[in-house]
């Protein structure tokens, strides 16, 4: 979306940015991604059964570990808490189903849509998602739509700095380092360092064309093994 020149205003002599040209927004942010392995759609009060019992219960405390909310063993408490989701525009929830089963959740948030940037967040994948084909498939998608369809400029990732997992899933997917706000944030009465990532408009092409090689059943051998990785496969573009 970038035209023009850098260019030395005549009156103050001072340098300026390029010029922008914006795509105009579509009518709605929402919309069904369908690919290979998973469907996101609009997050529904619906959702909280399936939700429920795939991230709660013994050996799901990790899936919490990061995020806001603590766990919910009460179902009911649960529910309220997916509706309120399912009714937010910001964040804006979509939930992530393989088979028609909801395995998880992901939301646009930090809409700044004068600007065209926006953040992936709110991210819970069930143990059955994680570390699959399906879960890289659930962020191709979304970032599809912040790119291809809405035409935004910019995608935010922000994470706990301790949280290793999600700062080793930026860089395979292709986000940028930008650096950490120390003290930014108090979560569930504990200090929250934030790791900043980000992918531009400009980025997404060749991770694009990654993410697309990574899916491919070509590159997974009979036993399901990735035959190259993603970064490599970026790397390579």
């Amino acid at each position: 979306v970038w035209v023009g020149e850098k260019t030395l205003p005549a009156v103050t002599g001072l340098p300026v940015g390029e010029t922008v040209s914006l795509r105009p927004l579509p009518a709605t942010l929402r919309a069904v991604l369908r690919g290979r392995h998973v469907t996101l759609d609009a997050l529904s009060p619906d959702d909280a059964e399936a939700l429920f019992g795939a991230t709660q219960g013994p050996g799901t405390e990790a899936l919490w570990q990061y995020l806001r909310e603590p766990p919910c063993p009460d179902p009911a408490a649960f529910a309220a808490q997916i509706a309120a989701k399912a009714a937010s525009e910001d964040p804006l929830f979509f939930a992530i189903r393989r088979g028609g089963t909801t395995l998880g959740h992901a939301a646009l948030m930090r809409l700044d849509l004068p600007n065209r940037v926006a953040e992936i967040g709110h991210i819970l994948f069930a143990p059955a998602l994680q570390r699959t084909p399906a879960a890289t498939e659930a962020i191709r998608l979304l970032l599809g739509h912040v790119f291809d369809s809405l035409g935004l400029r910019r995608c935010e990732w922000k994470c706990d700095a301790l949280n290793a997992p999600s700062r080793r899933a930026a860089l395979r997917f292709g986000f940028s380092y930008e650096g950490t706000f120390r003290q930014h944030m108090v979560v569930k009465g504990r200090n929250r360092d934030t790791a900043w990532f980000a992918m531009l408009d400009q980025d997404w092409p060749r991770a694009r064309a990654a993410f697309d090689a990574w899916l491919d059943p070509a590159n997974f051998d009979a036993a399901g093994r990735q035959r190259r990785g993603l970064a490599a496969l970026r790397a390579g573009l």
